[in-house]
């Protein structure tokens, strides 16, 4: 089971905080979604001393301010590396390593913005080291080529949905994939955490799925234990 946060700001900072403090009294590892951009402040400092303890760092873009400017389909600014050609997506993962390097972090991997990633953001990832990949559907070992499918279960792609319906569809399919055996990804975005019942919902989610026996673990780690 992955269990992955997005989106810390000084504002969530503290609920960021409190959602792993719950997941380690569970003993479930985090994976943080970092963006490069982020000042070396207070986050940083908390996204170093995580991944010190044994949490994963992936790198979640570079500033999601800034529009891409090739995009085939309207995805919105946060979908940064969605449609990117490689050329791109080298400037912008070359200013990324900079701005980690300067910073301190290091990373285990790649999860793009809404976990959309282009083909050519994949080749440029290869090109510059990285050795994971996780979008929307699957997490894909850069070095072997392995492909492990899975969708990322979390509120965004279910923002049609009631909360009420959105809490029971994360929590239904974290126990479908547990009772399978399959690899279990769940997600949220830092700014749910200031809302009570999707919170509780991603705990649930856990908690249901360490019952049909799964285990925590995170992307990082993901390509050392993986089947050969």
């Amino acid at each position: 089971m992955l269990v992955s946060l997005s989106g810390v700001t000084t504002r969530t900072l503290h609920r960021c905080a409190h959602l792993a403090a719950e997941l380690e009294r569970r003993h479930v590892p985090l994976s943080i979604l970092h963006v490069a951009r982020t000042e070396d402040g207070p986050v940083t400092a908390w996204v170093r001393t995580r991944a010190a303890a044994g949490d994963s760092v992936l790198l979640n873009g570079y500033d999601h301010r800034i529009p891409p400017t090739h995009r085939a389909v309207h995805l919105g600014r946060k979908a940064e590396f969605a449609v990117l050609p490689a050329h791109e997506a080298r400037l912008r993962l070359i200013a990324a390593k900079a701005a980690l390097d300067a910073t301190g972090v290091t990373v285990d991997g790649f999860a793009p913005p809404r976990w959309l990633a282009s083909p050519g953001t994949v080749q440029a990832l290869r090109e510059h080291g990285f050795t994971l990949c996780a979008d929307q559907n699957a997490v894909r070992d850069l070095v072997t080529g392995e492909i492990q499918r899975a969708r990322v279960q979390d509120f965004t792609s279910q923002s049609h949905r009631t909360e009420t319906v959105r809490c029971f569809a994360l929590v239904l399919a974290s126990a479908r994939a547990a009772r399978r055996g399959g690899l279990v990804r769940l997600g949220i975005d830092a700014a749910d955490l200031s809302r009570p019942g999707l919170r509780q919902a991603l705990l649930d989610a856990v908690d249901v799925a360490l019952e049909n026996r799964a285990f925590g673990s995170t992307y990082g780690s993901l390509r050392h234990t993986a089947p050969a």
